[in-house]
């Protein structure tokens, strides 16, 4: 088991809606992080249905922003203007409707579109949701009424996932300062990327299988995570700058 956790968002990604099913569709989106790199103004996603039954999925994407106080607040969904493409500044999904097979696969293209001078965070949730004439699925009257029908004539659970979108910068600066001190260890992070501390645990340095559950942070643009030392405990994590990689341990003297 894996413990996630990132300093800007504490926000779930569930949405669950109803009661237990007979027959329901199951979506997974895949890992709960995701990233655009520079250089790529686009990303592949791929949505699964492991349930019983077809799922017709919209997609939902919300740019994350901060307050006065720092605080992540996520926005409404952002409607395209009249400005060209190349100004709207959103990042934008695929199709954003998809009919998904039971036990199939369909996927979504997930574009940024707009300038990319500083990096931006965007939840992008898959949403189950019973068809109707007000969601452009290319459904004809009748099928919907027939597939609202079957779901009706059970308990029903329709159960959305997200995930988190990291757009990084055109230009990628990556800076993090370690600082080692008696009490703690702090990952100070001063460039303009997010980076990711993965692989986090502690051990007892003298029972080297005695060890915490990994766990995976990550780390905003000028943001701190630090550590506690413990007593007898080798603490390390696997610093992750882009595709860039370093092993870091230290303890407690």
């Amino acid at each position: 088991m894996r413990i996630y956790s990132y300093l800007f968002l504490m926000m779930g990604c569930g949405l669950g809606l109803t009661a237990p099913a007979i027959a329901s569709p199951a979506i997974n989106p895949g890992p709960m992080f995701g990233f655009l790199d520079d250089g790529k103004s686009a990303v592949l996603k791929r949505i699964y249905n492991s349930g019983t039954s077809t799922a017709f999925v919209k997609v939902v994407v919300q740019e994350i922003i901060y307050d006065a106080q720092g605080q992540p607040v996520e926005q409404p969904p952002k409607t395209l203007s009249d400005a060209p493409l190349a100004e709207q500044n959103t990042l934008l999904a695929s199709p954003a409707r998809m009919i998904i097979p039971a036990n199939g696969m369909q996927s979504t293209r997930l574009l940024f579109m707009g300038g990319r001078d500083h990096e931006r965070y965007y939840r992008v949730r898959f949403i189950p949701v019973l068809p109707s004439s007000a969601d452009t699925f290319d459904q004809s009257a009748d099928d919907q009424q027939t597939y609202s029908k079957d779901l009706a004539a059970q308990v029903t659970l329709l159960t959305g996932f997200g995930t988190l979108m990291f757009v990084r910068p055109d230009t990628v600066k990556f800076d993090t300062q370690l600082k080692d001190e008696k009490d703690t260890y702090s990952v100070y992070n001063a460039g303009n990327s997010v980076i990711a501390l993965d692989f986090v645990k502690s051990c007892h340095v003298d029972k080297t299988t005695d060890c915490s559950t990994i766990a995976q942070h990550y780390v905003l643009p000028g943001k701190t995570y630090t550590f506690s030392k413990e007593h007898n405990k080798l603490h390390s994590f696997v610093l992750q700058e882009g595709k860039a990689e370093r092993k870091v341990s230290f303890t407690r003297v």
